[in-house]
């Protein structure tokens, strides 16, 4: 049966009425339609833009189909909607499509240097095996390639670049050539500008970014994904690591400290700033609200503009049209304008996913 819909509709501020007819948004009546909102503030689906649903809490690789679903449902019930899978080390094409769980950008394996990430998660290949590893992923995702730019090094005892800057360049190339967009974790300031001006399409974290590389990111197009959930644990890290590393835990507590000053200069200078978690490992799922707080509490983002890189922005950005004539049928509604206040994101008081009534 089709849903008829009432409320403010965000961005356009303007209280609308809309039909999702299956899976598709029509501003034309449908006769029938049974009406589940008749007021609050109507959002497209909420996206968390950097996860991972191949990875379980604690690090290991997810075992089955059954456990990466349980993660997306934690996601959609907190009005997800739509994932973008930043690597997984299981593949799961058959998740793509399924009615009940949130649409899926992703990527397959992370392409990783050897013995420098996390055991059993990534695709560990030494620089004459990046391009050939590159496009090999590209065909297991269906749109993205993730890189693992940089992690510690042990030799030197700190953050260094996972391959050398001609191997990594030609990586993002190799991404582009198979017809895919390239993301990168990185942390180092090193990494990333070797990421940045090599046309890498977002920067996962990004900690080490220069005011320079952000006008170039700016410039570019270039997205940024802070992940400031996830930044967070840096002083565990730090604190893991300082008897034998105490430069790289000195340097990750440098980096954690001025991530928000560096958020807000990308804010500043017109980076698209999109919401992501890294749920997936250290970080649970469900919490996309709580990087929005993040984002508009410590970087200083306006609430408009955090609401849009959670939702209309971020799903244009990954080709989820949003409530739009012909758009996708996922949406959730809040009783309060959360412009007003950004904490009525943690309880929205209806899911609609794929015209299906959530809640």
């Amino acid at each position: 049966m089709a849903l008829h819909v009432r409320g403010v509709l965000l961005p356009d501020d303007e209280v609308r009425d809309l039909w999702l007819d299956g899976d598709r948004v029509t501003f034309d009546p449908v006769p029938g339609a049974r009406t589940v909102v008749d007021r609050g503030f109507v959002l497209p689906g909420l996206v968390d833009a950097h996860c991972h649903l191949g990875i379980a809490r604690g690090g290991a690789p997810v075992t089955s189909l059954d456990q990466a679903r349980a993660l997306a449902r934690t996601d959609r019930d907190a009005g997800v909607l739509a994932l973008r899978d930043a690597g997984s080390p299981l593949p799961y094409p058959e998740l793509d499509d399924e009615p009940e769980l949130p649409r899926l950008a992703r990527a397959g394996r992370h392409v990783a240097p050897p013995r420098r990430y996390l055991r059993d998660i990534g695709l560990e290949v030494d620089a004459a095996g990046v391009t050939a590893a590159v496009t090999e992923q590209a065909a297991a995702g269906n749109g993205w390639v993730k890189l693992v730019g940089d992690w510690i090094d042990r030799g030197i005892g700190d953050l260094a670049p996972a391959w050398d800057a001609d191997t990594m360049t030609a990586a993002v190339a190799a991404a582009h050539a198979a017809g895919v967009r390239a993301a990168v974790h990185t942390f180092s300031e090193s990494a990333v500008e070797i990421m940045v001006r090599a046309g890498v399409d977002s920067v996962e974290h990004g900690t080490g970014l220069s005011l320079d590389l952000i006008d170039l990111m700016a410039r570019q197009g270039t997205a940024l994904v802070p992940t400031m959930i996830n930044i967070r644990t840096f002083g565990g890290i730090a604190d893991a690591a300082r008897n034998k590393f105490p430069g790289y835990a000195d340097h990750m507590i440098a980096l954690r400290d001025r991530f928000p000053g560096v958020v807000r200069a990308a804010y500043e200078a017109g980076v698209p700033i999109y919401v992501g978690t890294d749920a997936g490992g250290g970080i649970d799922h469900g919490l996309a609200a709580e990087e929005m707080l993040l984002l508009h509490e410590q970087a200083g983002m306006p609430a408009v503009d955090v609401l849009a890189a959670a939702s209309w922005r971020s799903r244009e950005w990954l080709g989820f049209p949003g409530l739009v004539e012909g758009g996708l049928a996922d949406l959730v509604v809040y009783p309060e304008d959360p412009r007003r206040d950004l904490t009525v994101v943690r309880t929205p008081s209806r899911i609609i996913l794929r015209g299906r009534l959530i809640r």
